[in-house]
């Protein structure tokens, strides 16, 4: 009798622990597929920074394109593609700097006139284009966050919390 119960119990902790690591592969998952792609934020001095998690294609040179859009105009901010150039309001107030593993950042001086992109229209679409893979976030009137460094560690590393979640579920050495 006491042999049947030791069993069972050795066949719901095989359960559980199955169901954990089956937990902690969705969880990982889950962050890879609602990782933000672009996010946009204003920092301290009031520049804006636009971060772009886009993977580029595997062999290609690598190109970036950072555009904004008000209604149906779409205006270069910043790019790096031959045959293509910055609106002339941005063209020597922005700086594009490479983010690690891949991805881009665009910082715009607070000395441009993006603030009023995004305080007198209803809503700015920021895009960016990184080896022609595109992606965008609309960002509503007033709905322009400051950047800390909490927000950015959690978009910029989607992969954290998997991480985290996978190491609660290794068995104590």
């Amino acid at each position: 009798m006491f042999g049947f119960q030791r069993t069972q119990f050795r066949c719901t902790s095989s359960i559980m622990r199955s169901l954990l690591v089956c937990g902690v592969v969705l969880g990982v998952l889950w962050n890879v597929v609602h990782c933000e792609l672009v996010s946009v934020c204003e920092e301290e001095d009031g520049d804006l920074r636009v971060d772009c998690h886009v993977e580029p294609r595997a062999n290609q040179i690598n190109s970036y394109e950072f555009s904004v859009s008000t209604g149906t105009v779409e205006t270069v901010v910043n790019t790096n593609v031959s045959g293509s150039s910055p609106d002339v309001r941005y063209r020597d107030h922005s700086y594009v700097e490479q983010l690690e593993p891949y991805g881009y950042r665009l910082t715009l001086s607070a000395d441009t006139h993006t603030h009023t992109l995004t305080n007198t229209h209803t809503h700015t679409t920021f895009i960016c284009k990184i080896s022609k893979n595109i992606a965008s976030v609309i960002i509503e009137k007033n709905d322009l966050l400051p950047c800390s460094a909490d927000r950015v560690l959690v978009q910029s590393c989607c992969w954290l919390l998997g991480v985290l979640l996978s190491l609660w579920g290794l068995p104590p050495q």
